[in-house]
C-alpha cells in the first residue's frame, strides 16, 4: 500500500508544482539529470551482476523480448497507416516495448499473489533494464541523432557510449567476472532509492492532461499496446510452449505493466513528443490497477498447473 501512497503523492507533487508555477518551466530536465546519470547507473551496478543465468528461468527471459518485438511490430503497422513523425514513432515504440516490471510491478505482484512471489518476477525486471540501458538507449538517441541531423555511425556510437546507463550496464556485465564490487552495494542501493520517487515528481512536473486531445489517438494505440495486447501475446508464448504455474502467470502479469518511467523521460529528455510520454505513463499507471486484475484472473484460469 505504501508503494501505491507514494506513486500518487510524487506525480500529484510534481503536478501542482508545475501548474501552480512553483518551479521553473524546465525543472524536470535537472530532476531529469541525476535519475539518468546518477541513480540508472546506479541501479545498474546493483542488480545486473546479481542475475543468475541458467535454463531454469528461460521463460521470464523471453518475455520482455516478446514485449520489445511484439511492440517492433506492432509500432510498424500502425505507422503505416498513421504516417507518424519519427519522434513520435520513437516515443510510441520505446513505451509499448518496456514496462514498469519492478516500481509498479513489484507491488502489483505482491498484493495479487503474495510478497513471496516477487522473485518470479526479478529475471524479467533486470532484462527489461539491460533491453532498456541497451537497445532501448540506442534507439532513443539514434532517433535524436536524425533530428538534429548527425545521423553518421560515428556520432550516434559516441552518444551511445557517453551515456552513463548504458556505460554502468555495460561494467555491470563485465566487472563482476574480476572483481567483486558488492562492498559498495549499501552505497548503490541509497542511490537506486531515489529514482522512483524522482522519476514519478518530473512526470508530473511534465503531466499536460490538456494536451490529451491533441495526443488521445497516440496515448490509445500506446495504452492498448501495453496493457491488453503485450500480455496477450505473452500467454499465447505461454501455452505454445507449455508453461505454467505461478512463474508463467507472473510473466503474463508482468509484460502489462504500465509504459517504463525512465525510457519515456530520456525520451522526453531528448524532445520525442514529450506530451506523449507523459500522459501515456500517467493514464498507464491508473488504468493498469484495472488491467492487471483482469490478466491476474485470466492466468488463473488459463496456466493454472
Amino acid at each position: 500500500m505504501i508503494n501505491f501512497i507514494l506513486i500518487f503523492l510524487c506525480i500529484s507533487a510534481g503536478f501542482v508544482m508545475s501548474r501552480t508555477k512553483m518551479l521553473p518551466a524546465d525543472a524536470h530536465k535537472s530532476v531529469n539529470a541525476w535519475i539518468l546519470y546518477i541513480a540508472l547507473p546506479a541501479l545498474s551496478l546493483r542488480f545486473v551482476p546479481a542475475i543468475e543465468w541458467s535454463s531454469d528461468i528461460l521463460f521470464p527471459i523471453l518475455v520482455p523480448f516478446v514485449v520489445w518485438g511484439g511492440a517492433w511490430l506492432f509500432v510498424h503497422l500502425y505507422d503505416h497507416k498513421k504516417r507518424l513523425s519519427a519522434g513520435s514513432h520513437t516515443a510510441l515504440f520505446i513505451t509499448c516495448g518496456l514496462g514498469n516490471t519492478a516500481f509498479i510491478g513489484f507491488p502489483m505482484i505482491a498484493a495479487f499473489y503474495g510478497e513471496s512471489e516477487i522473485h518470479h518476477a526479478v529475471v524479467i525486471d533486470q532484462l527489461t533494464f539491460i533491453l532498456f540501458a541497451t537497445l532501448g538507449v540506442i534507439t532513443i538517441l539514434r532517433t535524436a541523432s536524425e533530428q538534429s541531423h548527425k545521423v553518421s555511425v560515428a556520432s550516434v556510437l559516441k552518444k551511445v557510449f557517453r551515456f552513463p546507463p548504458f556505460d554502468a550496464c555495460i561494467l555491470a556485465l563485465i566487472l563482476p567476472h574480476f572483481f567483486d564490487i558488492s562492498i559498495i552495494n549499501p552505497l548503490l542501493d541509497k542511490l537506486v532509492a531515489t529514482m522512483s520517487p524522482m522519476a514519478l515528481f518530473s512526470i508530473g512536473l511534465q503531466l499536460k492532461l490538456g494536451a490529451f486531445k491533441q495526443e488521445w489517438r497516440l496515448v490509445s494505440a500506446g495504452l492498448f499496446y501495453k496493457l491488453l495486447l503485450a500480455p496477450f501475446l505473452v500467454l499465447l508464448v505461454a501455452l505454445v510452449l507449455h508453461s505454467k504455474g505461478k512463474m508463467a502467470s507472473i510473466g503474463v502479469f508482468e509484460a502489462g505493466m504500465s509504459s517504463h518511467i525512465t525510457a519515456s523521460l530520456l525520451a522526453s529528455q531528448y524532445n520525442l513528443n514529450p506530451r506523449y510520454c507523459s500522459l501515456v505513463v500517467g493514464m498507464g499507471i491508473l488504468l493498469s490497477f484495472i488491467t492487471s486484475a483482469g490478466w491476474y484472473f485470466a492466468t488463473g484460469l488459463l496456466l493454472v498447473e
